[in-house]
């Protein structure tokens, strides 16, 4: 337990409120920032909950599927209330035993400067290793990184030599499967959405080629050229058009694992996909997958994927912004392709 006066302490308690459900793009106007609420910095006598101070926030694609009021696999949002997502925070006060005042952690928390938060019914991780930026905890070594590394590693069962396409390459977890498939001896190209993400790609994150998605009036064309010898592996993070293209150039046997659709998430209608028998005709195999599902082989992708962060075989990109009042343009501005890299929002330093 915290102890002395900190403990008793009341403090303010800025949060990002969720007001209502939405259909189309999300807006800034979705959210409010409220300045005028507060929180016990000590948990309820006999709880297992902890309180945490939130230091950096996550955001991620998923969260636009929590502003309607069916998810599929998610609980929606609730209007009137903070909203939630993946951070890193400083335990305050515990009344559960796997974690103590001055723990760092990193999980599902909420939108505001403080947290009380129930464990398990919060993913909570307790942080072993500070020697590399606390941040970091909200991507490569966070639910992106696991993603990637599952979604590659486990479902797609790389191949040296292979060829492997990522779509949304310079994002959270492309820019990690681009990496790991370098680190396989694959041949591997990215798409993206400006021409400074695609020299991004290219110049530092060491795929082989990559190109500007919104600048190729037939994309089947613009696989054909990267992939003459077709894909083996496809890494899909946006669907619509792009896998519709993707299923034209996919090679006898490929795999495809599925980690999302963002060109969906905002439209009224989802797109139709229309080269379905590619999949029959070249023995493709396509699978989805969820993280939550690869959460109790976290220590061994650590094990993984700290050596290539502290020998620098892996790099990682990450897009900043200061203030939680500036969470909601952050968060909105991943559906726009604002962000260069993993967005991150900075409650608090350090």
């Amino acid at each position: 337990m915290a102890d002395g006066s900190d403990a008793e302490a009341v403090v303010s308690n800025k949060q990002v409120i969720f007001n209502e459900y939405i259909t189309g793009f999300p807006k800034e106007s979705d959210m409010t920032i409220i300045t005028t609420g507060s929180l016990k910095l000590k948990v309820p006598p006999a709880s297992q909950d902890i309180v945490v101070k939130n230091l950096y926030l996550s955001c991620d694609p998923y969260m636009r599927l929590l502003m309607k009021t069916s998810s599929g696999i998610f609980s929606p949002y609730t209007p009137g209330s903070p909203i939630t997502g993946f951070g890193v925070g400083k335990v305050m006060d515990s009344g559960h035993p796997e974690f103590k005042p001055g723990d760092l952690v990193w999980g599902i928390t909420g939108w505001e400067q403080y947290s009380l938060l129930k464990v398990p019914d919060n993913l909570l991780f307790k942080i072993q290793h500070t020697d590399v930026p606390l941040s970091y905890y909200t991507g490569i070594l966070g639910m992106p990184g696991v993603t990637a590394y599952a979604g590659f590693y486990e479902v797609c069962s790389p191949k040296k030599g292979e060829y492997v396409f990522v779509s949304a390459a310079s994002g959270a977890v492309g820019q990690l499967v681009g990496q790991f498939a370098k680190l396989v001896g694959c041949y591997v190209v990215g798409s993206a959405g400006t021409q400074e993400k695609v020299e991004l790609l290219k110049n530092k994150l060491g795929f082989d080629d990559a190109f500007n998605y919104k600048e190729e009036p037939d994309l089947n064309a613009a696989l054909k050229r990267c992939f003459p010898q077709g894909i083996d592996i496809y890494f899909e993070n946006v669907g619509g058009k792009m896998l519709d293209a993707v299923l034209l150039n996919m090679r006898i046997h490929g795999r495809i694992a599925v980690c999302g659709f963002v060109s969906q998430y905002n439209l009224a209608e989802p797109e139709g996909v229309h080269n379905l028998m590619a999949i029959v005709y070249k023995r493709v195999r396509v699978q989805g997958f969820a993280t939550s599902d690869y959460y109790p082989q976290y220590s061994k992708f650590l094990d993984f994927i700290l050596p290539c962060i502290r020998e620098g075989k892996i790099k990682y990109v990450e897009d900043i912004v200061e203030g939680l009042e500036k969470g909601p343009a952050a968060l909105v501005g991943l559906f726009s392709g604002r962000n260069v890299g993993k967005q991150i929002v900075v409650v608090a330093p350090e």
